[in-house]
């Protein structure tokens, strides 16, 4: 089995972001990015989807946190798209729903290569402290567009807003690791009619 380990550098004139991740870790996080809700959101998926992930983001934060945060998706994506090259052997589909008091989430993924993004998530606040929640759908879009996958999100029970995003990126993070894990009967195959991904 190859190594599933991938850094992806991406620096515009908004953001410099540099991030590694392993998709066979153990959870291992560290994250300087300058927006705290963010690094524990991203924790989430590293935790639930059992992936070590390293971010060091410079954004400009002084105007607000809208290029650091999407950008970050956008190099999240790149990075999977990396560490995951031609598919072969992974289960490929995943889903995952996520409970956290009287807020429920669930997560669907397909690395399918067409990226597509169905976001049913409403918030009872704009920010949960000084976090815009606009910022989590366009985290979400990046990702997917970068990572070729089609990802459908839909809150089904709502309650604290902060309780609400962390069902959200904890059901990814599983449905993320369902859908890398590799399944042994299709070990060097492509998981799909066409034969590639």
């Amino acid at each position: 089995m190859t190594s599933r380990i991938a850094t992806y550098e991406r620096n515009t004139l908004e953001t410099k972001i540099t991030l590694t991740l392993n998709l066979d870790g153990t959870g291992k996080t560290h994250f300087v990015t300058g927006v705290p809700f963010l690094d524990h959101m991203l924790d989430q998926i590293a935790r639930h989807g059992m992936i070590d992930i390293d971010v060091l983001a410079k954004g400009d934060l002084d105007i607000d946190a809208h290029h650091t945060v999407e950008d970050i998706g956008i190099t999240l994506g790149l990075a999977f798209a990396k560490a995951l090259g031609d598919k072969k052997g992974i289960s490929r589909y995943g889903h995952a729903y996520v409970p956290l008091d009287e807020s429920l989430s669930r997560v669907v993924i397909d690395f399918s290569g067409r990226p597509s993004l169905y976001y049913n998530v409403t918030f009872n606040r704009a920010f949960i402290g000084n976090f815009d929640v606009d910022l989590l759908r366009e985290f979400f879009q990046g990702f997917v567009n970068h990572a070729g996958v089609t990802l459908h999100i839909d809150n089904l029970k709502a309650g604290n807003a902060h309780h609400i995003a962390e069902t959200v990126f904890k059901a990814f993070g599983r449905a993320v690791r369902n859908a890398i894990a590799f399944d042994e009967r299709m070990m060097g195959i492509t998981p799909s009619t066409k034969g590639v991904l």
